[in-house]
Order: structure tokens, then sequence, then C-alpha cells
């Protein structure tokens, strides 16, 4: 059971509620997810069984993908639809133009000032939690990057605007943010209506599964394969193979940076490991 299950998260679901399931499916609780999802969003959700739970820190770095829409003429205060809704404007004035001009301000690297309304600690305590007690939330800024923020249809409903939407970004972007920040600077607000996940890092829909099929079958991609699809490979030698066993260092592979797969002379997946300066140090072994 140790390896990868790449899960079709359906609307409703917290990401937790996903590794629940899970662990009861697999039959063990060392279960986890690489990236959390909103119950609102659907599609890929990165869960990791058994040994694999070592790699979901670093597959959780990787870049995302999503199929979104945005909803502008309407604030609400989670900066989603599941939200009390704050403020309301005219969003029939908007052009393509204004649009296609804010989205490229939003395109790049840029500083992001996540949701009150997120899983963010302050002083230990989840952001969304002070919110629903009442207090005031201050996030600090910080830099995300947003590869690709491409628009399609346009849909009107009313003095609402619908904007579909696919983005491709750094881990710890929020694209319910970007909604915000895109109404905001067309003067009008706005919300994320609409979000569904189709890739993290090399893992995508078609590869994904629903918690249907995955209670008729529960398909595990294995761990030497996920380490491969998702990291650079370095095949050692046996005496490398041995030393990396006993937690030993190897000499700069000139795959870094980020971490490595390496894998034993008969396939064997031996470690995660990754470059500092001359030497690569284990993230994470997995043989005996």
């Amino acid at each position: 059971m140790n390896g990868l299950v790449i899960v079709d998260k359906p609307a409703g679901w917290t990401s937790h509620d996903v590794v629940g399931k899970l662990r009861r499916l697999a039959g063990t609780r060392r279960v986890g997810h690489a990236g959390t999802l909103d119950p609102m969003a659907t599609g890929v959700l990165v869960i990791g069984v058994d040994k694999a739970t070592r790699l979901l820190g670093h597959l959780a770095l990787t870049e995302k993908s999503y199929d979104a829409v945005i909803r502008l003429g309407r604030s609400t205060n989670t900066d989603d639809a599941e939200g009390e809704i704050t403020a309301t404007a005219s969003a029939t004035e908007v052009t393509e133009e204004a649009l296609r001009a804010a989205i490229t301000d939003l395109t790049g690297t840029i500083e992001q000032i996540p949701p009150q309304v997120s899983a963010i600690k302050i002083d230990g305590r989840r952001a969304y939690k002070r919110v629903r007690d009442g207090e005031e939330v201050a996030l600090k800024a910080r830099p995300v990057t947003v590869y690709d923020f491409a628009i399609g249809d346009l849909r009107y409903d009313g003095d609402l605007l619908d904007v579909s939407a696919t983005v491709t970004c750094s881990s710890g972007t929020y694209i319910r943010a970007l909604a915000r920040d895109l109404g905001a600077a067309l003067g009008v607000g706005g919300h994320l209506s609409y979000l569904r996940r189709t890739r993290v890092g090399p893992y995508d829909l078609p590869q994904a599964r629903t918690i249907e099929q995955l209670t008729e079958e529960l398909v595990v991609l294995p761990l030497a394969e996920a380490v491969s699809a998702a990291f650079p490979r370095l095949d050692v030698s046996e005496d490398d193979a041995r030393k990396i066993a006993h937690g030993g260092r190897l000499g700069a592979t000139g795959l870094g940076p980020g971490p490595i797969g390496v894998f034993g002379p008969d396939g064997t997946l031996l470690a995660l490991m990754e470059e500092h300066g001359p030497v690569a140090k284990p993230l994470a072994v997995f043989v005996p």
C-alpha cells in the first residue's frame, strides 16, 4: 500500500474527509494529502499512503493548474461563493480590454494577501477560526508566481459578469485571492464561484479517480513510480546504495535544485535527496 492515490475530489468534501475515507479503504491511519482543496472545489487531490506520506511535503511545493469561474460585481467575506456578500457593483461596463490588462498585472511573480478565511496560522491559531470568533485578521502579503492566467468565455448574469479562466501557479497561490484582486482592480469587486484543480505537479485529471471508483477498486501508484514521475531520477551503484541505506551522503549530482529520487542498480527506490553545495543529503530514506 506504499504509494499515491490520485483522487478527483467531489464538491462538498473537505480534504480531511477524503483522507478519512482513504484511511478506511487502505486500512491504515498513515494517510495524508499534498495541498488542501476547499470544500467548494473539485479535482486533483494527491493522497499519500504509508511511506508515501513522506513525499507529500515535497509534492505540495510543485506547480498546480486550475479551471475557474470568477464572478465580477460581487464581493464576499471568504472570496468565494460560500461566503457572505459584503459588497455589490455593476460589472456591465467592464470591457475585455480592461479585463485582460488587469489579468496581466496579476501574472508573474506577485505579492498576494491570502484570504482572511484560510488555514494560515497566526500566533498558533488558524486565521479562519479567528475570523469566526469575530476577530479582525490582517494577513501579510507573500510572493507567489502565476505562470499563466488565461480567460475564456465571458457571460453576463444581470449586473454580474462570469469570467471563465485557467490558471497555472506556484504552491501557496490562492485562486480565491486572484478573483478578489481582479475584481478590486476593475473597481467592481469579485469572488470565485467555481474551482476545479486539473493538475498537481505531474499528476492530472486523467489519472484521478472518484471516491466511488476508489471504493470499488483502490488504485495506488507505487512509490517508485510516484517518485520517478515527480522528481529527477538518479541511479547509483551498489556501493552508493549501501551508503544511502545508512543515511549517508553523495557527491553533488548536478540534478538540483530540489528533491532528487535516488534508485539502486536493481531499480529499487532508495531515497529522496537534495543537493547542498558539494554534497547531496537525504530528505527521506525508503529502504531498511
